[in-house]
C-alpha cells in the first residue's frame, strides 16, 4: 500500500526518510513516484502560499492527476492511502484542503467514510488531549501561532475549531474524538469497532501523546482498508504510525547525523564548499533563532527590507528598480562567500499591514511569494558555489527548491536534528543517487519555522560545518 502524501509545505517529512518528495505533480510524476520503493511517497503542494481559491485548485489537480497515474500503473484505490499533511500548530488550510481532496476524490470513486484530523507532532511537543490541542502542555491557541494574520484561530478544542474553520459548516457537537484510552493495545477491537461505524465523510478528531497511539490507529486502518475510506489531515508524527503499521516499517534512517552532514559538497581539491543559511520565516522563534546565528563571527547577515521591497513592487517600475536592488544583494553574497563567511539572507523582522479581509489576506500572500521569488533568485545566483544550504520557512522553502535551483524532486535523506530533515536532488527518480558524483547533489536542510530552541538554527550550521 502506498501512502500519498500531499503536503501544504516542504517541512512535513520531518519523521521519516528514504522517500522521493516531488515538486511536480503530472501524471508522468505520479507514475515515477508511485513506482518509487518507499512506501511514502510525498507531493509539494505549497498551498501554505496560497490563497484559499488556489489552494482549491491546486489540490483538485493533483487529485485528477493522481487517479490518472493509478491507473496507469494498475492500482486500485484500496492500494493507496491519501493524507493532507498540515501544520501541527494548525495554520494554514487545514479545513478547507481536507474537504476539497474529499470531494474529488469522491468524484472518481465512492464517498470517503471520514476524515482524521491527527495534528500530533511528538518531536515538536504538539500533543492532543482529550479533543485540545497542546504544544508542550498549553493549549496552542495561546500560543503566537494562533495569531498568525492568515491563519489565526480562537481555540484549541479541535471539534471548536474545525466549526471555527470551516464557518460553521462541521458542527463541533457532530465531531466525534478518539480518546487515548481507546488507541491503547487492549482496546483494538473497541477502537476497529468505532472505526468500522464511521459514513458519510464524518469529521473525527484524534488524541495522541505517544507514537505507539498512532502506531494503534494505523494497524486498524489497514485492517479496514478495502472496506472503509479514509482520509487524513495530519502532521507528521501520524506518517510514521500509518508506515510502521505495515509489513515494512522504516526502522532507523541509513545516515546518522555525522552521515547527514558529511554530505556536504566539496570541490575538485576535496576542500568544504562554503553554505548559505535563507532565513524566511518571521513567526518570534525565527527572530530568536536567526539572532543566535548572527551573533557567531564567522556568519554575515544580509538583510532584505520588507518595506522598502514592497514599495518598490507596489511603485509604478518595479522592473526598472528591483534588477539593481538585487544586484547589489547579489554582490554582497558573493563578497561574504569571497570572505569566507556564511552569508545569512533574511527578510527584515516583524510583518507588514496590509490591512484587514480577504482582499487584504490575498494581498499578504502574493507579496510572500513575490519576496520568496526574489529570495530564489539570489540563491540561483550562487548555487553552484555552495557547500550547503539551510532553509528556515516552509514557503521560503518551497521556493527556493523549486525557483532557486530548479529542481523537481528530492530524496529525503533523513533529519539531521529533531524535526530538521536534509534533502538532496533527485535527476530521476529511478536513478539510483549512488550512481552520481556527490558534487552534484546539493544538500537542504528544510528547517520548519515553529520549530526548535533559540540556538537550533546555530546548532544546524554547525554540524554543516564540522563544529
Amino acid at each position: 500500500m502506498k501512502i500519498v502524501v500531499i503536503d501544504d509545505d516542504p517541512t512535513g517529512s520531518q519523521t521519516v526518510h528514504s522517500c522521493p518528495l516531488l515538486l511536480r505533480w503530472d501524471r508522468a510524476a505520479l507514475r515515477r513516484g508511485l513506482r518509487h520503493p518507499s512506501p511514502l511517497l510525498f507531493v509539494l503542494a505549497n498551498t501554505r502560499a496560497l490563497t484559499p481559491e488556489a489552494a482549491a485548485t491546486r489540490n483538485r489537480e493533483i487529485v485528477d492527476a493522481l487517479v490518472l497515474a493509478m491507473a496507469a500503473e494498475g492500482l486500485q484505490e484500496h492500494d493507496l492511502l491519501l493524507v493532507s499533511r498540515g501544520d501541527s500548530t494548525l495554520r494554514g488550510h487545514g479545513v478547507l484542503e481536507p474537504q476539497v481532496l474529499a470531494q474529488a476524490w469522491e468524484k472518481h470513486f465512492a464517498v470517503v467514510d471520514a476524515t482524521l484530523h491527527v495534528p500530533a507532532f511528538f518531536e515538536g511537543g504538539r500533543t492532543t488531549v482529550n479533543g485540545v490541542h497542546l504544544l508542550h502542555g498549553e493549549p496552542v491557541h495561546t500560543t503566537a501561532f494562533a495569531r498568525d494574520r492568515l491563519f489565526g484561530y480562537g481555540t484549541s478544542d479541535l471539534a471548536e475549531w474545525l466549526e471555527e474553520k470551516s464557518a460553521g459548516q462541521i458542527a463541533a457537537k457532530a465531531v466525534l474524538q478518539i480518546p487515548l484510552a481507546l488507541l491503547e493495545a487492549e482496546r483494538s477491537a473497541d477502537l476497529l469497532a468505532c472505526l468500522e461505524a464511521l459514513e458519510a465523510n464524518r469529521s473525527v478528531v484524534v488524541d495522541a501523546t505517544r507514537p505507539e497511539q498512532l502506531r494503534a490507529l494505523g494497524v486498524a486502518v489497514r485492517r479496514l482498508q478495502g472496506r472503509k475510506r479514509f482520509l487524513f489531515r495530519s502532521a507528521a508524527s501520524l506518517l510514521n504510525g500509518l508506515v510502521d503499521s505495515g509489513p515494512s516499517p522504516l526502522g532507523a534512517q541509513p545516515f546518522d547525523a555525522h552521515g547527514l552532514a558529511g554530505m556536504r559538497r566539496r570541490d575538485a581539491r576535496a576542500q568544504p564548499l562554503p553554505g548559505l543559511v535563507v532565513v524566511g520565516s518571521h513567526v518570534s522563534l525565527a527572530d530568536q533563532q536567526l539572532k543566535s546565528l548572527l551573533a557567531n563571527a564567522r556568519c554575515r547577515g544580509i538583510e532584505l527590507p520588507v518595506a522598502r521591497i514592497a514599495r518598490v513592487l507596489e511603485g509604478g517600475s518595479p522592473d526598472l528598480l528591483l534588477p539593481d536592488l538585487e544586484a547589489e544583494w547579489r554582490h554582497q553574497l558573493e563578497q561574504a562567500l569571497e570572505e569566507g563567511f556564511t552569508p545569512v539572507l533574511f527578510t527584515s523582522r516583524g510583518e507588514l499591514s496590509f490591512g484587514a479581509g480577504a482582499a487584504a489576506a490575498g494581498r499578504r500572500l502574493r507579496f510572500g511569494m513575490e519576496l520568496a521569488s526574489l529570495m530564489a533568485r539570489l540563491l540561483a545566483g550562487v548555487a553552484p558555489r555552495l557547500g550547503y544550504l539551510i532553509s528556515k520557512g516552509g514557503i521560503t522553502t518551497g521556493t527556493l527548491l523549486v525557483e532557486g535551483l530548479g529542481l523537481e524532486a528530492v530524496q529525503l535523506e533523513g533529519q539531521l536534528l529533531p524535526g530538521l530533515s536534509l534533502v538532496r536532488p533527485i535527476p530521476a527518480l529511478d536513478q539510483d543517487l549512488r550512481e552520481l558524483e556527490p558534487s552534484d547533489l546539493l544538500p537542504v536542510i528544510t528547517f520548519p519555522g515553529n520549530l526548535g530552541e533559540p540556538h537550533t538554527l546555530t546548532e544546524a550550521w554547525r554540524w554543516l560545518e564540522g563544529r
